[in-house]
């Protein structure tokens, strides 16, 4: 019998542990993660009702913008162009269920562009 409330004892808290281990929330270097999150919320209904010929405009004006070297772009402009051609890579996933996987990559990979990086790269 005491051997029975001894281990029911041991596998709470270990479950305990466990649970407050796996429920940390994960820390990131990015410190622009909360004006991402801000242009993603405030862009995402606009994005998604974006077509073909407003994706490809938005897109080519980013590049258009980004490499010229008289102009450097704001944070904010930098991340609203990235955070809106990740948001139309999430409506692709969405859209086409095949290449659900390779949206989302796509879509983080754009989501995890960094602004730093960005004016680096004017130098």
């Amino acid at each position: 019998m005491k051997k029975t409330i001894q281990i029911t004892l041991f596998a709470f808290l270990l479950l305990v542990t466990t649970n407050n281990l796996l429920a940390q929330e994960k820390v990131t270097n990015d410190s622009d993660v909360q004006l991402k999150e801000i242009l993603y919320k405030k862009y995402k209904k606009e994005v998604l009702s974006y077509d073909k010929n407003d994706f490809d405009a938005l897109f080519f004006e980013f590049f258009k913008k980004q490499k010229d070297a008289l102009l450097t772009l704001t944070q904010e402009e930098f991340y609203t162009y990235t955070i809106k051609i990740a948001i139309y890579s999430e409506k692709l996933g969405l859209l086409y269920k095949n290449q659900k996987e390779e949206a989302q990559r796509t879509k983080q990979e754009w989501f995890d562009k960094s602004y730093s990086d960005y004016l680096n790269s004017k130098k």
